[in-house]
């Protein structure tokens, strides 16, 4: 089955070492990165979709941290 999460951080530093965890775990990138304003706290939120390939079938069981 096919895992999807969507990544983001409060600012570059936190973000890239989200997404270098998760490419160190297996997971790939899925799309291009994204950029939203938050205009209640005032920045930019980086964003990226990761995919990842796992045996089995999906069930409500399934925890995404596992992977």
């Amino acid at each position: 089955m096919k895992l999807y999460r969507y990544l983001t951080g409060p600012d570059d530093v936190a973000f890239c070492k989200r997404v270098s965890a998760a490419l160190n775990r297996g997971w790939q990138l899925a799309g291009d990165p994204t950029l939203t304003f938050d205009p209640i706290k005032g920045r930019v939120i980086c964003g990226q979709a990761i995919m990842k390939e796992v045996e089995g079938e999906w069930s409500d069981e399934v925890v995404l941290s596992d992977h």
